[in-house]
Order: C-alpha cells, then sequence, then structure tokens
C-alpha cells in the first residue's frame, strides 16, 4: 500500500525509541533536538506519546448486563487489577463477556481534557471507563471500544501494553536531503554528532527453494527512467495482523496499519527512506514484469479505488498484459496484496526523480513513496532495503524466501569522487580544523577516504549523499558537525572603493522612502497567478469611456498639467515636439489582449500565467486583509511583469514596474480627527510626491484604464514618456475581488520613471529684481487641457520673461454654453538683470492674450 502524504514537503516523524535502537548511545531527548536543530535538522515539535494515560489499565470484561430502560448501555463487572472487581456503565456493543480493553481509573484524564470520575448512570454506579482507541488519541473516530490482545496481563499500564512509551520527533527535512527522511539518515547524522556508533538492522534472509529468478522475469524497456529493478520472492506467506511492537512503530509515525506483508514494506520505507511494493505474485500475468511507459489513454485503476487516464511519459511497472503500478507514486489494485495472498515479489526500484514528479503532480497522487523518490533515493539502498524487507516478512508471515534476487541494473553508475583541500577549507570557514578532524567527519557522514595528495584528501561520495558533487559541499557538511557555534564571528575586509549603483537602483531607493513616507507598506507576491484574476482587470470597465462632467478625471483634464482626454488628439507641444509614448507604457491597465504567458509546468491551477500586471496580486492582498478585518491599507510592490511579445526578436517582454493601493479611512481612527474616506486626491499626492523625490513633474490627464472608474481614470506622462495610470478601482473589478468600493490604485512603468529622473536638483540663486503678478481668465473648448495653455504661456510669446503660469480656477456654467469652459491663471513676471516696468508686461502680456486666441481659439474674458 502506498500512503498519501500532505502536497507540502511533509516533516518526518522520527521515534526517539527506534533511533536508540539504530545508535549506540543517544542523547535525552531534549538535548538531541537541539543537537539535530544546531547540524541543520530542524525539530518542529517534541511529542511524547502516552503522556496522560498513567492511570489507564488493562481490564478484563468479566460480566455484561443490560441496563433497564436503555437500548445501549451495559452494566460491567470489570477487573482491572485493582482487587475487587469495578462497576462500570458503557454504552459500546462491540465487546464480549472475556475481552480485554484499555479501561479508565477514577481520576485519570482522557487526551480530550475529559477527567474520569466515580458517577451514577440511570442510578447505576460507574467508577470507570471503558475506551476506544480515539479517545486514547491514537485513532480518528471509530465505533467501539478497542480491543487488547487477549494475552495482555491485567492491571498493565495502557502505555506499557500499546508500547506507547516513545518520543516524536518531529524533523523539517529539507529537499536536498532525502537521506534525512529515514531513521537510519537520521542515526547515522547522529553518530556523525555524538562519535557514537551505527547499528544498522539484519538484512539476512534464510533462503531456500528455487532460484527467485525462475519464478519471475524483469524487463526494462525505460533504462533512462528505470536505473535499477530488483525482487525476491516469497512463498508460503500467511497474511495477518503485525505484532503490537511494528504496529506501534508505524502508528507513532503517522501511518495507519494494513496488514504484516505491506506493514513490513511500510517499516521498511521509515527504517531505510527506501520504497517498496508487495505485489501477490499469482496476480501477476506470465510471471513477468515490465518497467515500461504507459500507451496513450491506457487505464490504471490505484489502491485508492480511482481510475487513472495515464499519459505517455508515466512511467508504469505493468505484467505481460496490463499495468500493475504507477511507478514511484502508488500501486494498482490489480496485483493487490491480500488476505487470501500465499506468494508476495517484493519489488525495490530506483526511479528517476522528474519522471516520478511529473506523474505525481499530473495524477495529483502525494505518496510517501513519491515524496521520497521525487527528491532522489538512494540508487545503492535498492539491495538492503531489499533484504531487509524479505527477512522482516519471513520473520512476521512465515513462509520462505526463495533464492537470490532478480536485479536489473542496466547502467551502474560509477561513484563520486570529490577532493578536500585544507587551505580551501580554511580560506571558506575562516577557521582552522584539523585535516584528521575533517577525514573523521567525513567518514562518520558515510563519506571513504580515497587516495590523497600533499595538502588535500579525497572522499567517495555514498549513494544516499544525492546532494554533494562539489569541494564546497565537503566543506559544509565538516562545518555543520564541526559547530557553526565554534566558528568565530569576524568582520570580513572591507573594499576601500564605494559600491557603484545604477541610476535604476537609486531611482527605487527614493520611490520606496517616498512611499514609505507616505505609509505605504511593501508587499511581495509570486511573479504568476491566476488567468481569471488578469481577465477580471482585463474587462473591468469600457475601454474608451471618458469622464463625466464634474468628476475626479474631468478636474484633472481641466487642472494643471492636464494633456487630452481619451481618444481626442494630442496638441503638439511648443516647439513642435511629438510625445513618444512606448508601446509597453501605452498598454499599462489597459486590456491584456487575452496574451498572458502560460506556465507550461505551473504549480496549481490558479498560478498558471506569468503576470502581466502588479495589481491583480496588490487586490488579493487588501482582500486577504480584509477577509481578516483589517480595513485601512496603503500598500506597494515593485517588480516585473511579462507579455508576450509575437514577431519580435525576443518572445517575451519584461517590463519593471510599480504599483500601489490605498484602501480605507485617509487616517487612523483617532480623537483627533476624522475618520475620513480616502479619495483620488490622496492618491494622486502619494504618487506625485513620490515622482517628485526623483525630480519628476508629471503631466496628468484622463486615462481609460477598463479596471478603472471611468470618473477617476487618469493617465501620468513626464518628458514625453507616458509612465502609467491611476485612479479608483471600478467597481465591477472591485466586487471580483471580493472587496468594497472606493479602493484607489496606481502602476507605473519604472523602466519609464528611470529614463525621465532628474536626480541631481538645479538650484538657482535668490532673485534680485521683484515679480510682477498678473492674472489672465481664458475661455477655451471644454477638451483642450489646462497644460495646452500652460504650454503657450511659458512658450516663447512671454520673451523669456515669464517665470511661472498657476491655474488658479476653473468654471463651468450655462453662461459660457455647454461646451466651454473658463481657466484663470497667475502668470508671474520677472527679468534676472533689472526691474520690469509697467508699459513692458502690458506689452508681453497682451502677446500673451494673442498667443491664445491664436493657437488654442481662446477668448479673453474680462
Amino acid at each position: 500500500m502506498d500512503l498519501l502524504s500532505s502536497g507540502r514537503c511533509a516533516p518526518m516523524r522520527i521515534s526517539y525509541n527506534w533511533l536508540a535502537d539504530l545508535v549506540e548511545e543517544i542523547p535525552v531527548v531534549d538535548a538531541l533536538a537541539d543537537l539535530l536543530t544546531h547540524a541543520g535538522l530542524e525539530v518542529e515539535a517534541v511529542e511524547r506519546l502516552g503522556q496522560g494515560l498513567e492511570k489507564i489499565v488493562v481490564g478484563q470484561v468479566l460480566s455484561k448486563e443490560p441496563v433497564q430502560g436503555s437500548d445501549k448501555l451495559h452494566l460491567c463487572q470489570v477487573d482491572a487489577g485493582t482487587g475487587a472487581p469495578l462497576s462500570i456503565v458503557c454504552g459500546a456493543s462491540n465487546y464480549e463477556v472475556g475481552d480485554k480493553v484499555p479501561t479508565a481509573l477514577v481520576g485519570a484524564t482522557l487526551p480530550g481534557g475529559l477527567r474520569i470520575e466515580a458517577r451514577k448512570l440511570r442510578g447505576l454506579d460507574s467508577a470507570g471507563m471503558l475506551c476506544s482507541a480515539s479517545e486514547l488519541g491514537l485513532a480518528d473516530e471509530v465505533d467501539g471500544l478497542l480491543l487488547l490482545d487477549p494475552g495482555l496481563p491485567v492491571g498493565r499500564s495502557i502505555v506499557q501494553a500499546l508500547a506507547l512509551d516513545d518520543v516524536i520527533l518531529t524533523l523539517n527535512a529539507t529537499p536536498n536531503r532525502p537521506d534525512w527522511l529515514s531513521h537510519v539518515g537520521v542515526a547515522r547524522e547522529l553518530v556523525a554528532l555524538t562519535g557514537t556508533r551505527l547499528r544498522l538492522p539484519s538484512a539476512s534472509p534464510e533462503e531456500s527453494g528455487a532460484e527467485a529468478s525462475s519464478l519471475i522475469s524483469i524487463e526494462i524497456r525505460r533504462p533512462d527512467l528505470c536505473g535499477r529493478y530488483a525482487a525476491r520472492v516469497a512463498e508460503g506467506v500467511h497474511v495477518g495482523p503485525s505484532p503490537r511492537w511494528l504496529q506501534a512503530r508505524l502508528e507513532a509515525c503517522g501511518v495507519r496499519p494494513l496488514g504484516n506483508v505491506v506493514d513490513v514494506t511500510n517499516y521498511v520505507l521509515l527504517e531505510t527512506g527506501h520504497p517498496l511494493h508487495a505485489f501477490d505474485l499469482d496476480k501477476i500475468g506470465g510471471a513477468r514484469i515490465v518497467v515500461r511507459a504507459a500507451e496513450a489513454e491506457e487505464r490504471l485503476v490505484t489502491l485508492d479505488g480511482k481510475e487513472r487516464r495515464l499519459a505517455g511519459d508515466d512511467l508504469l511497472i505493468a505484467d505481460g498484459s496490463r499495468g500493475l503500478v504507477l511507478a514511484g507514486v502508488m500501486g494498482g489494485a490489480h496485483a493487490e496484496v491480500g488476505v487470501g495472498t500465499s506468494r508476495v515479489m517484493i519489488e525495490s526500484a530506483y526511479f528517476d526523480p522528474a519522471s516520478v514528479r511529473r506523474s505525481s503532480k499530473r495524477h495529483g497522487l502525494h505518496t510517501e513513496s513519491s515524496h521520497r523518490f521525487e527528491r532522489g533515493a538512494d540508487i545503492g539502498a535498492v539491495e538492503y532495503a531489499l533484504d531487509r524487507a524479505a527477512q522482516l516478512i519471513q520473520e512476521l508471515a512465515g513462509g520462505s524466501i526463495r533464492r537470490g534476487r532478480v536485479d536489473v541494473h542496466p547502467a551502474p553508475r560509477e561513484s563520486k569522487s570529490v577532493r578536500l583541500r585544507h587551505s580551501r577549507l580554511e580560506a571558506l570557514l575562516g577557521v582552522s580544523i584539523d585535516v584528521e578532524r575533517s577525514r573523521r567527519i567525513l567518514e562518520s557522514l558515510g563519506f571513504v577516504a580515497a587516495a590523497s595528495g600533499e595538502g588535500e584528501l579525497r572522499f567517495e561520495v555514498p549513494t544516499f549523499r544525492t546532494d554533494v558533487s562539489r569541494e564546497v559541499d565537503l566543506i559544509e557538511e565538516v562545518a555543520r558537525i564541526h559547530g557553526y557555534g565554534e566558528i568565530p564571528a569576524a568582520l570580513p575586509g572591507a573594499s576601500a572603493s564605494p559600491a557603484i549603483r545604477s541610476q535604476g537602483e537609486r531611482v527605487l531607493e527614493r520611490l520606496r522612502g517616498a512611499l514609505r513616507a507616505a505609509g505605504l507598506d511593501e508587499v511581495i507576491n509570486l511573479s504568476f497567478g491566476d488567468r481569471a484574476d488578469f481577465a477580471a482587470l482585463m474587462s473591468g470597465g469600457a475601454p474608451g469611456e471618458t469622464a463625466p462632467p464634474g468628476s475626479d478625471a474631468s478636474k484633472i483634464a481641466g487642472g494643471a498639467g492636464a494633456a487630452p482626454a481619451a481618444g481626442a488628439a494630442a496638441s503638439p507641444a511648443a516647439g513642435g515636439a511629438e510625445r513618444a509614448v512606448s508601446t509597453q507604457a501605452d498598454r499599462l491597465l489597459h486590456g491584456f489582449d487575452d496574451a498572458f504567458l502560460p506556465i507550461k509546468n505551473p504549480l496549481s491551477g490558479a498560478l498558471g500565467v506569468m503576470r502581466p500586471t502588479l495589481l491583480a496580486g496588490l487586490l488579493k492582498n487588501a482582500a486577504f486583509n480584509r477577509n481578516r478585518q483589517v480595513e485601512r491599507l496603503r500598500l506597494y510592490e515593485e517588480g516585473k511583469v511579462f507579455r508576450p511579445m509575437p514577431g519580435k526578436d525576443s518572445p517575451i517582454s519584461e517590463a519593471w514596474h510599480l504599483a500601489g493601493l490605498l484602501d480605507g479611512s485617509r487616517h487612523p481612527a483617532s480623537w483627533a480627527s476624522d475618520a475620513a474616506a480616502t479619495d483620488f486626491f490622496d492618491l494622486k499626492g502619494v504618487v506625485e510626491g513620490a515622482l517628485a523625490a526623483v525630480g519628476i513633474t508629471a503631466i496628468w490627464e484622463a486615462g481609460d484604464a477598463p479596471c478603472l472608474h471611468p470618473r477617476s481614470a487618469a493617465r501620468i506622462s513626464a518628458g514625453g514618456r507616458v509612465l502609467g495610470q491611476l485612479g479608483e478601482l471600478h467597481p465591477r473589478v472591485a466586487a471580483a475581488f471580493d472587496l468594497p468600493s472606493a479602493v484607489f490604485v496606481f502602476e507605473v512603468s519604472l523602466d519609464a520613471i528611470v529614463q525621465a529622473a532628474q536626480l541631481v536638483p538645479h538650484y538657482a540663486g535668490v532673485p534680485r529684481f521683484p515679480a510682477v503678478l498678473r492674472d489672465l481668465a481664458a475661455v477655451v473648448p471644454k477638451d483642450v487641457p489646462a497644460e495646452r495653455l500652460r504650454e503657450v504661456l511659458m512658450g516663447p510669446a512671454g520673451e523669456g520673461l515669464v517665470e511661472g503660469a498657476e491655474l488658479f480656477d476653473v468654471y463651468q456654467g450655462p453662461q459660457l454654453g455647454e461646451d466651454r469652459k473658463n481657466l484663470a491663471f497667475a502668470i508671474r513676471y520677472r527679468a534676472s538683470d533689472r526691474t520690469l516696468k509697467d508699459d513692458e508686461v502690458q506689452r508681453i502680456h497682451q502677446a500673451l492674450v494673442d498667443a491664445l486666441v491664436r493657437e488654442v481659439g481662446a477668448e479673453l474674458r474680462a
């Protein structure tokens, strides 16, 4: 049976008693946990089995009488070894007189917190409780009492009777160390740390009868996916329950006992780390095993009862006519060992990690076997694990082990040899470790010292250390066992020349500082996500919608620095320079054309495409926090976004973006201020402040991003480049992400910002001569942005004497007409070498009025 485990890198449960059997001396539990953790094998938890079960004993039912007026209750007389029999009322029905069951005495506290007291039930005295496995914390909810071995003595502690006197260490084995997924692997680590000796269990079955090769044949058709396949044959076995000691060890490690033969394969997996599988030999067609790729649309019913449709790159263990096992993942139902099985074939093999990982992921099966094969099982353990299982089956299920193994090993691997230079070890660790000490450490870990030259050693790498291939790997092992705490702390030598940071790094540093100062927190999301999330952003609103009159966006369009509304032709800037808009920035926050970059092997269906925008991640962050009652959020993220570029030299576009989100009240709740809601201008202020930190004065215009509400969508540009867009999230998009209305977002191109940034400020002296201030009000068509007027006022008609032109009023009303608006500017005139005279200012002021009439069709308003 192949046991299902969780999909993540599951922690390994290690039995302290089991570990003590494998080493000559073992530290006490707490010292052991510290020792392993400091060596890199993190102990996540320590669980003491049997704790709290001290007053629960083996009891024998002497009599069982129905309780009058009840359909379920019985009054039992129970011998619990306390002298006189105990009267106990019990509601279970699966026991008879003479059975031995766990008996909780008065004063006992069960794992669930229930304290046992003497009490009356239906008017009858009850002095104790007869327990089920679930009530003892040994199993999930089950019906009936736990029936014990009839040979157990009455009055014995249930902890001793069920072999529960153990401690479980939950270890978090890193993916590069599959050897830690076993008791032998942890014992080997302990030997290196303490200097004790390893006691490997016996693996020498008594052989008799015919050669195994005469009973089964093996053919490997895909040696690239199956590097070795070995088998032994046991005949005359009797399938039945395992002895209690074996069941207890499996249960302690989270494995449910299923019967002696299958239990042995699971026991050896937990002991050696090498997965095994047991077949009913009589169900293998033609007494033949074929390791092959699955055929197209081939089906296999796995042990979980589900029919799997296989793919061409699934590796299959088959007989002459049908598939039997999804290699390295889960067995099939056709050749399953059952009660009637008498002849067993035991499989021990090595499968390619990538192949097992593909099949496991494709079929949604993450088993204890696949968990180990995916990380790289030990091809050198095939023989030992097979012999160990054969010996245990012989001891626990009877029968005989046929002579020899059938072992097909198409291309035996040469052992790896890695050198270790003492000078290199000292240079990397900054500490001198004796050469002999280094050799002893590595040999205790299973490395074999080979011929060496002066100042260096050479080691043969054991097959279970799939992570070691370089000299630095050996140095890491020496440092780990020597103890990181034994390496003195020392500051490295500092370079005299400072690091030179790029323009992009300096721009990002200033932007981050400005955003943090505005109260935004940085988040980091994955670079891939759910296609549905991006599609929701893409379809949020109707592209091309313009802002209605009176909206925030229309105020921007009429405000300082505005440009034409979406869909309107942009007027050329002063001097005839055309606005250069990059394709990437122009599409920022617009539709994504269903042009997503799919991931060929996604972690899950919800993470199937590379992100074309940062906003989806921020919105999911906001929804996550909102669902946990965090109602004021100010977030930002910077990172790469990805889009396909068909027909280009590079098929993928990677752009560097910055995005942010404001949600909730403007300020935290306080007695000193009202909890005013965040609005568009809060967001605009945040973005303006960030851009000002890198020397950019932005131009604002009405935008048309489909994910933004038309009333406040705005486009940002500077230096002839579109930087991005901002505004209120469209209500339909907000609903798609389970967010309320009035969520404000922005996303800008960092690549464009870096190009437009002016990090070195320009200073001018304090003016020596006074300025002359004049106001100018002009009536223009409402689709003419204020920025166009400002360009004219700051242009050549001012003869270089216009120091500034600031918009201070916008008016629209019936007096002007439906399609017209009044823009009022405060103009500041100043000369650097003289005091301006009234007639000179009046002449230039009139020239500006004439330029406005001529270039934008303005009417001067008194």
